[in-house]
C-alpha cells in the first residue's frame, strides 16, 4: 500500500470550508482549485495529494481505497450507505436539513403517493417507517416543479433557507436528517496509515471544538 495519503474533495461551497480545516493540519494545495481544471492535486506535503470530484462520488472514491479520507454531505452517505467507511468528525459545515415538501396548504393524498427525489434510498426508508406506500420518481434538479407540475404530491429535498420552496409555492413539511458535511476514512487505510491519518483528524477535531465553543 502506499504511503501517500488521498483525499477526496468537492468543488465548491463544501471546498471553500474545507481549505481552511485542511491549513490546520498543515495541508495546502499548490495551487487554485476551484480555477484549476485539474482533478488531482499536490499539496505543500510530499504525503499527501487530494482529488477534487462530484460530491455523489466521494464516498464511492473512499470506499473502494482510491482515495484514503474524503469530505462528504451526509445526505450522500444516507443515501448511497457507508460500507467499508468510518465517519470520525462531523466538520460542522455545509448545515442544512433533508426534509418533505409539497404545495403550500395543499393537504397529501391519503394512500399511496409520488414522491420525486434524487434520495430513492432515503425517501423509500422514510415513508416505510410512517407505514405510507410510496412510488418513487428520481429527479436530478428543479425538484420544486414536481409538485407544481402535478407530476408528485412530494418531494424529499436538501432544505437550506427554504427561500426557493417558498418562491415556487411550496412548503417544508417533515424534517427527516440533519445535515453536514462529514470526514469519512477508508477502514483499510485506517489500519494501515492510522499514524498519518490520526495526524490529520486530531487538529481538525481541535479547530472544530473551538468553533463550537465560540458559537
Amino acid at each position: 500500500m502506499s504511503t501517500t495519503l488521498t483525499i477526496a474533495l468537492t468543488k465548491g461551497r463544501i471546498l471553500d470550508e474545507t481549505l481552511p480545516l485542511l491549513a490546520a493540519a498543515n495541508i495546502h494545495p499548490l495551487e487554485n482549485m476551484e480555477k484549476s481544471r485539474k482533478l488531482v492535486f499536490e499539496t505543500n506535503r510530499a504525503d499527501v495529494r487530494l482529488l477534487l470530484l462530484r460530491g455523489a462520488d466521494v464516498p464511492t472514491y473512499v470506499q473502494f481505497g482510491a482515495a484514503d479520507m474524503g469530505i462528504s454531505g451526509k445526505d450522500t452517505l444516507m443515501e448511497n450507505g457507508a460500507e467499508g467507511l468510518y465517519e470520525p468528525l462531523d466538520l460542522g459545515i455545509a448545515r442544512c436539513k433533508l426534509m418533505t415538501a409539497g404545495v403550500k396548504g395543499k393537504e397529501t393524498p391519503a394512500g399511496r403517493i409520488r414522491v420525486a427525489t434524487k434520495y430513492v434510498n432515503v425517501a423509500k426508508q422514510y415513508y416505510a417507517s410512517l407505514g405510507r406506500q410510496i412510488d418513487v420518481i428520481k429527479l436530478y434538479g428543479a425538484m420544486e416543479l414536481a409538485p407544481i407540475m402535478n407530476l408528485a404530491d412530494e418531494i424529499v429535498d436538501i432544505v437550506d433557507t427554504g427561500n426557493t420552496l417558498r418562491a415556487n409555492g411550496l412548503e417544508s413539511r417533515e424534517f427527516i436528517a440533519d445535515i453536514s458535511s462529514r470526514l469519512i476514512v477508508n477502514k483499510a487505510s485506517m489500519k494501515m496509515k492510522h499514524k498519518s491519518i490520526q495526524a490529520i483528524i486530531d487538529p481538525i477535531a481541535n479547530v472544530i471544538s473551538k468553533q463550537a465553543v465560540n458559537v
